[in-house]
């Protein structure tokens, strides 16, 4: 086999690797965000969450996305360990679908999907046409470089030695092995099966060893999640390991299988297959998958009990001060990474929030360790505001679902209101250890004004981080009447405030810290109001009509 073959048989991989990648992310952006929320929704029954994982990773053709995305939900508590095993098993016959489309040999249209795909992405704005357009140049781009390695493969058959070593290759633990490791390496069980489909078809693969390569790609395709999953809690770990003994304890089964009956099962597949080789590797793949998850659905949760005892124990309760982010993974997620950084700044408002409270609790009856509480979490909250920020950084240069990417210019604006209300209830603080070391008295009356009006921020802040998390109008109606109800507070104390000082009634160092305070107050009241607002609910119109009947 001449050189120019060698390069262009590896030109052919590449352009069918860069395919299924293009494809896939292009079909991830186009449908991911929507998809993400169905799967998230129907999950509570296994048999349901089965079916959408099957039907969602048909369409997003890779059961990486899905399996890495289930772990990110289960990371960050969207999903309990119990609802993942559902769409994994699903993910697991959805990624066959690609096998399927192979076997079909769609090369000799495969241009006429680059060149609509390539006009769709260059000469329109629209960003849906493009994205779909990304998707057909993808599918396109896959089966021409399917063509192209086919067409070099033929090559490989005028060389006895490369024949010869493949129709040797009869071990079935070296064929496992070797689809394990080419699986792992290319990240992708489509890919991989993909090629055995090929090289079947040339004639260059015994079809007796294709099922061993196969389960060697079913185990291989773990290591996503597996790796995805490092960084993340233990019911992360746990999921990531669900995804692996399912393939490992399907793989035996169906190995002891082919080990007793090996001739009659490929006899059985080639006659359901009209004896085309490339088909019957794609239907072999199917049902396996098949069989395997109908032989172990009834027993998934004896599968969820082993993950237990392979990670035992539960996940330390995490201080405020160890300065750790709980939600976000550094193995970014391009499917779930907005869901993530969204739950980080709960956490972060939380936190802001408790600040807030504690912070006014203190001024109104000081408290030294009240005081430094604060001091401590605002270090906390000022590390998080680093670590979300930056990380916001990361994934606006990443392909995330146009859904997602609307929504990041918004959070950027939310991590920042919330510092501010971190910094508000530090300059409370300070207040607080002011009135403590200089003895400043406050009047119970002005005492029990500055508590009511924490109290009206507090609801405001409580039903601004519900609108922000949920993305929903169900509280809007509240924030808007606690958001004039804190303006006409705070101008209604400042008035009483001044005539007491013109009376005589407050000193003038008191009269500062009170005048300070009702003011952070108030900019806190407007810092909720910008965070319930940040991510607009798509029912524009609704949200209009809502802020026209406060009005």
């Amino acid at each position: 086999m001449s050189v120019t073959n060698i390069i262009s048989l590896f030109g052919g991989l590449g352009m069918f690797l860069f395919g299924m990648k293009l494809m896939s992310d292009g079909l991830e952006q186009v449908a991911g965000a929507r998809m993400r929320s169905i799967l998230e929704f129907f999950t509570q029954n296994r048999f349901v969450g089965m079916i959408v994982g099957l039907i969602f990773t048909g369409i997003i053709q890779s059961s990486n996305a899905t399996t890495v995305m289930v772990v990110s939900f289960v990371n960050s508590g969207l999903m309990q360990l119990s609802q993942a095993a559902g769409p994994i098993l699903g993910a697991n016959i959805g990624t066959t679908v690609t096998g399927q489309l192979i076997a079909f040999n769609l090369a000799e249209i495969a241009p006429l999907f680059v060149i609509i795909g390539a006009v769709m992405y260059m000469f329109f704005e629209n960003q849906n046409v493009k994205k779909i357009g990304i998707v057909l140049l993808g599918f396109g781009i896959l089966f021409m470089g399917l063509s192209t390695m086919g067409e070099r493969m033929t090559g490989l058959q005028d060389s006895p030695q490369i024949v010869e070593l493949l129709q040797s290759m009869r071990n079935p633990m070296v064929a496992i092995l070797l689809g394990f490791v080419v699986t792992a390496v290319l990240q992708s069980a489509s890919a991989s099966v993909g090629i055995i489909i090929l090289m079947a078809a040339q004639g260059l693969l015994a079809f007796e060893i294709c099922f061993f390569l196969i389960l060697g790609c079913n185990m291989g395709c773990c290591i996503s999640a597996l790796l995805v999953s490092l960084n993340g809690n233990k019911d992360a770990k746990r999921a990531a390991w669900i995804h692996l003994l399912f393939n490992i304890i399907g793989s035996l089964i169906v190995f002891v299988m082919l080990m007793v009956a090996l001739g009659p099962i490929c006899d059985l597949f080639m006659r359901i297959s009209g004896n085309d080789v490339g088909r019957a590797v794609a239907n072999a793949n199917t049902l396996i998958k098949v069989f395997e998850v109908a032989l172990l659905f009834p027993f998934m949760g004896w599968i969820e009990r082993l993950t237990h005892i392979i990670i035992p124990g539960e996940d330390a309760a995490q201080e405020e001060t160890t300065h750790k982010l709980k939600y976000i993974n550094k193995s970014i997620s391009a499917a779930t990474a907005v869901i993530d950084a969204i739950h980080e700044m709960q956490h972060m408002g939380e936190l802001a929030k408790e600040n807030l409270r504690v912070s006014m609790e203190a001024l109104c009856s000081p408290d030294q360790e009240k005081i430094e509480e604060v001091y401590e979490r605002e270090q906390y909250i000022d590390y998080l505001n680093q670590e979300i920020t930056a990380y916001l950084v990361q994934i606006n240069g990443l392909d995330i679902p146009m859904a997602d990417g609307k929504m990041v210019g918004g959070l950027f604006h939310v991590v920042n209101d919330i510092e501010r209300i971190g910094d508000h209830a530090e300059n409370f603080a300070d207040s607080a250890k002011r009135r403590f070391e200089k003895e400043i008295p406050f009047s119970e009356k002005a005492v029990r004004q500055m508590q009511e009006m924490t109290d009206m921020v507090l609801r405001q802040l409580d039903y601004a981080f519900n609108m922000f998390s949920n993305q929903s109008l169900e509280h809007m109606r509240e924030i808007l009447r606690l958001e004039d109800a804190v303006d006409e507070k705070e101008k209604r104390l400042r008035k009483a405030h001044i005539k007491r000082l013109t009376k005589g009634k407050c000193t003038p160092e008191a009269g500062v810290l009170y005048s300070d305070v009702i003011s952070g107050l108030e900019r806190v009241g407007d810092h909720a109001t910008n965070i319930a607002f940040a991510l607009r609910p798509e029912n524009q119109d609704e949200l209009e009509e809502l802020e026209e009947e406060e009005d």
